[in-house]
């Protein structure tokens, strides 16, 4: 089996969750300043926030408001909504990048994958044919066309039409 090391996101990872570290998506909500916490949408139960550690431009997550952990946790009316949001999300995606595809999921825990597992959220990673990101794994460097800041710009855009 091949892997793909992404050691970029260890500093992250690490602390992510930790006991004393706020989760950084209810840090994301109370902020006050969508634009620098990367927070493209909110919604009744659900909004939709940039990843800071994308893996292509537009990586982008949709959380429910509410702190909960599993899908198990969450109500019928947050994971509706949390799915509408990725509906919504994947429509400004192919308006503003015109990816080939995307991946859309949910890593539950840890062990899982989950970067915050304290907090519910689901990705959105527009792809590309032929977006092998060979870079980071053979140079450990990603190659990133345009700055977070400016995908907001991009997609905040895309979002209010």
């Amino acid at each position: 089996m091949d892997r793909l090391w992404a050691p970029w996101r260890m500093s992250y990872v690490s602390t992510a969750g930790a006991p004393g570290n706020a989760c950084v998506f209810c840090a994301a909500l109370s902020s006050g300043d969508d634009r620098q916490s990367l927070v493209l949408h909110r919604g009744e139960r659900a909004f939709l926030v940039l990843n800071a550690y994308p893996y292509a431009s537009g990586h982008l997550m949709a959380a429910v408001t509410r702190h909960v952990a599993g899908l198990d946790e969450a109500s019928l009316d947050e994971l509706a909504e949390c799915m509408r949001l990725v509906q919504i999300a994947v429509r400004a995606l192919r308006a503003v990048y015109r990816p080939d595809g995307f991946n859309v999921g949910v890593n539950q825990g840890a062990v899982a994958g989950a970067g915050v597992a304290g907090h519910l959220h689901v990705h959105v990673v527009p792809r590309w044919n032929g977006d092998t990101s060979f870079m980071t794994a053979i140079g450990d460097t990603k190659v990133l066309p345009e700055s977070l800041q400016d995908t907001y710009d991009r997609l905040s855009a895309a979002l209010r039409t």
